[in-house]
């Protein structure tokens, strides 16, 4: 009998030893969001759940986790783009020497129509999605994302082929997220050293689809986009915008940096910027940056003018849309973007505010003084 009950002791102190070692190695769990029934309208009833509130569910327990990351290491994975100001911000990546030819290519390219999205094909082409839907899809991908941990770059790319897809194939609302995951799958392969596997993205939306639907509407996106992935975005032109908007003779500005980063991608949630070029959201993002840390001062001048092809008065439209999403006036309801740059690592830029209205005059071009 001692034999037996010590053989049962050992055996089971073998399985909870085999049980602790198979928790190490379980993936982390992802948040899931099912988007399902999306509505048509901005505004819901009360006894409706919503994928905002879905959100603000997993943001609750996202808060929870540590930042890993320092900001050294956030800056180590963004672009650090071409431009160089000064010889103390001289950086073996900025490729002075063809920053102009390098830049000229990308304009060119933006302005392609084959690699633009139809700017009203919400009205012009789909039956079933709206403006909304749109919306809320990518708040949700902005905290996909930050769940594995991706790139900008990836998550720019990922709108511009939903928006390409959208300008040419009608789709239902209930494959909405599919298109966006299969996007964001396609743009990690383009974009990311080691991307998520398609399971990651089935399992993200609570496993509504199968991979086998995702393989098949990456397929589709790819022909959509006729494999051309790598359209410039607003993020190819940010960074160099973002240094050449800071004075020469300060040190490089982190704050600056970050509200640039924030306000594109408050841009991502709002329909009416596809309209404008990239270069231009860019341009724009950098005058509103420049506004918000100096609202005394004239946010535009000769300098960023010659160099980002734009004089002030071209900039206004976009300015004051970019301006209504800083203030909330825009998608107030949709808060992916808001949270995540409410974080220490980003300097909290989206807690900061401009004046409630832009002085016309600064949207006076600028002379050469």
């Amino acid at each position: 009998m001692a034999d037996q009950e010590i053989k049962r002791v050992t055996r089971m102190a073998k399985k909870r030893a085999m049980e602790a070692i198979e928790s190490q190695l379980q993936p982390a769990k992802k948040n899931r969001v099912v988007l399902g029934e999306l509505s048509n309208n901005a505004v819901v009833s009360e006894n409706e759940t919503t994928i905002s509130d879905l959100v603000k569910i997993q943001k609750r327990k996202c808060r929870s986790k540590k930042v890993k990351k320092t900001v050294k290491a956030v800056l180590e994975t963004q672009d650090l783009g071409f431009e160089k100001i000064d010889e103390k911000f001289s950086d073996p990546q900025m490729c002075e020497p063809y920053v102009s030819d390098i830049y000229e290519y990308l304009h060119n390219m933006e302005i392609e129509a084959k690699r633009r999205p139809t700017p009203e094909y919400i009205e012009k082409v789909q039956k079933d999605v709206s403006v909304n839907m749109r919306a809320i899809l990518v708040d949700w991908l902005v905290e996909v994302a930050e769940e594995y941990k991706l790139l900008s770059d990836t998550l720019y790319l990922t709108i511009s082929y939903i928006d390409k897809f959208l300008s040419t194939t009608t789709l239902n609302r209930q494959r909405l997220q599919l298109l966006g995951v299969s996007s964001m799958l396609i743009a990690a392969k383009y974009e990311e050293i080691t991307p998520p596997h398609t399971e990651d993205f089935c399992y993200i939306t609570d496993n509504t689809y199968t991979k086998q639907e995702v393989v098949k509407m990456e397929a589709d996106v790819l022909k959509a986009l006729n494999f051309e992935m790598g359209n410039p975005t607003v993020k190819s032109f940010l960074r160099r915008f973002a240094i050449s908007s800071q004075e020469v003779h300060e040190k490089p500005n982190l704050q600056m940096e970050f509200l640039g980063y924030y306000l594109a991608e408050l841009s991502l949630l709002e329909y009416s910027c596809l309209k404008f070029l990239p270069s231009m959201v860019a341009a724009s993002v950098a005058f509103l940056s420049r506004f918000t840390l100096k609202p005394r001062s004239h946010p535009w001048n000769p300098s960023l003018e010659q160099l980002s092809g734009y004089k002030a008065s071209d900039l206004k439209e976009c300015v004051q849309i970019l301006h209504d999403l800083q203030s909330s006036k825009r998608a107030g309801n949709l808060l992916a973007v808001r949270e995540k740059y409410k974080q220490h690592k980003f300097k909290c830029v989206s807690k900061l505010s401009s004046p409630s209205a832009i002085p016309d005059s600064y949207f006076e071009d600028v002379r050469e003084s």
